[in-house]
């Protein structure tokens, strides 16, 4: 196995602080567990056992997390192949998600279910115009990039915003009935590859590419996460709409700015209807569960 040395200091703020990068927050840690149901095996079950099935699973996932401060769950009846059920859960570390999962899979329900897919990551905001404007207004206060009074003021500020966004990186799940997940990269391939792009046209189309987003407002709420380093991909979108169809045209508007046209590669899309956790038993039973 490779040994690695422990970095300096200044490299540590040359790599957290670089004006090149992008800070980012970081809020909520988030997992995502998709299953399939054995609908045979389970239809062999007396009804009785599949409510009790039921409430055990609702109540072990809603007894993860004792209050709205400390995390949030959705479950989603998919549709299509490429699973039945998918539990989300926000939590305020990993350890607390790992707390979770174990709880999930010593359920008497495991036994008619099949993990197809996960996805690990944490709820992140972006930072782009940010850092260029603290760096600007560290630089015209006369600290010399680099230095301790520049790290100590530049930590302070990010302080700051974090306070000022925490209602974003600890929001609740949305209580709406339409759920889209999907991972997502940048591209870093020999044509197009955005970590080469300079920081300010990077910044520039990041703009751009939030334009639209902010004119669906109020008909779609999206939480980022980011996974690099801890899943496959570099990011997860979870979308929540009253109309699915909001997902199709933003996404489709979304593809055609240039931060996504050149720059973005997607992966499976997860989509299905968020409901009540009371209502698992009915979609045990094959019943359309609600959200209410």
């Amino acid at each position: 196995m490779e040994a690695f040395s422990t970095p300096s200091r200044s490299a540590l703020e040359w790599c957290v602080h670089n004006p090149f990068v992008p800070e980012t927050l970081e809020g909520w840690s988030a997992l995502h567990l998709m299953y399939r149901i054995d609908w045979g095996r389970l239809g062999q079950a007396y009804p009785g056992e599949r409510q009790q099935m039921a409430e055990e699973f609702a109540g072990v996932f809603a007894g993860t997390v004792a209050s709205a401060t400390e995390g949030g769950n959705a479950l989603v009846q998919m549709l299509g192949h490429k699973g039945d059920l998918m539990a989300i859960a926000f939590r305020r570390s990993f350890d607390e998600l790992g707390r979770t999962q174990l709880a999930l899979s010593r359920c008497k329900l495991q036994a008619y279910l099949t993990l197809t897919t996960s996805y690990v990551s944490i709820v992140e905001l972006g930072m782009y115009d940010m850092t260029a404007k603290i760096h600007r207004q560290l630089a015209e206060g006369g600290l010399t990039h680099g230095s301790d009074a520049f790290v100590t003021a530049f930590d302070e500020e990010m302080d700051r915003q974090r306070q000022r966004v925490t209602g974003r990186l600890f929001g609740e799940i949305p209580h709406r009935r339409y759920v889209c997940f999907y991972p997502m990269d940048k591209r870093r391939g020999e044509t197009h590859n955005w970590y080469a792009v300079e920081f300010e046209r990077r910044a520039e189309m990041m703009v751009e590419h939030g334009k639209v987003g902010r004119e669906y407002a109020g008909r779609v709420t999206q939480v980022i996460s980011g996974s690099i380093g801890f899943d496959d991909w570099e990011w997860g979108v979870d979308l929540f709409a009253d109309d699915p169809v909001t997902f199709k045209k933003l996404i489709y508007e979304m593809r055609f700015d240039e931060a996504s046209a050149k720059y973005a590669e997607f992966g499976p899309f997860y989509t299905g209807l968020q409901f009540a956790p009371a209502e698992l038993r009915k979609l045990l039973e094959g019943e359309l569960p609600s959200l209410t």
